[in-house]
């Protein structure tokens, strides 16, 4: 029971430390230590141990003689996972179409309606909220663990890209009328077309992100 504890309290630290660097809260470069993150998560050092051993597996934290340096992810990073993504995620969309239940296709189109909702309202950071819903659905719904576990690490390590994409109202407006193409594919079973449009969404996104 308290290995249990530990492993949860680990997961929970290891989530908010990978989302504080991913977003951008702890700059590229900016050493931290075990003494800060304990204090400001307010958890032993355990935990956080645990948490900093998976983020540098994860190459997001970099252990020096100095402590921990952050890392986060480059641009450089950033054009090869969307170059991987605009390669991969079609195919989770072909599958999806054609396995999604009837539950995460209600689940998908609440996220795209909730995203159409905060676009007319301009509210960027519930509409990046609704964008990692509906991708993360689809990658839960395609049927396939080994998609659902290479896609899903990279959509999250873009989040701050795709956070200042979606703060461009063109961009904003486009993603959601790619999402709601893509849902109606899927939503029809057609494998083709939802491949077809995650493609197109993908790049659209690519070059809003690298040439923005």
């Amino acid at each position: 029971m308290t290995e249990h504890k530990i492993v949860s309290l680990a997961d929970c630290v290891f989530d908010k430390l990978e989302n504080d660097i991913l977003s951008g809260k702890y700059a590229y470069g900016e050493v931290l230590t075990e003494a800060r993150l304990s204090e400001e998560l307010g958890v032993s050092r355990t935990p956080i141990r645990e948490a900093i051993r998976r983020l540098e597996q994860e190459h997001i934290l970099l252990v020096t003689g100095k402590g921990l340096t952050v890392q986060g992810i480059t641009r450089e990073d950033i054009r090869d996972i969307m170059d991987i993504r605009v390669r991969v995620e079609g195919l989770a969309a072909f599958y999806a179409a054609q396995r999604m239940s009837a539950e995460d296709k209600e689940k998908l189109k609440n996220a795209l309606e909730l995203q159409e909702f905060y676009a007319a309202k301009e509210d960027s950071d519930h509409m990046q909220w609704q964008d990692h819903e509906f991708h993360e659905t689809i990658y839960a719904g395609c049927g396939s663990l080994t998609l659902q576990n290479v896609l899903v690490p990279l959509h999250r390590k873009a989040q701050k890209y795709r956070r200042a994409s979606v703060e461009k109202r063109s961009r904003a407006e486009a993603s959601v009328r790619e999402h709601r193409a893509i849902y109606e594919a899927i939503a029809a079973g057609d494998a083709q077309e939802a491949e077809r449009r995650m493609i197109e969404h993908i790049e659209n996104a690519r070059k809003s992100i690298l040439e923005g």
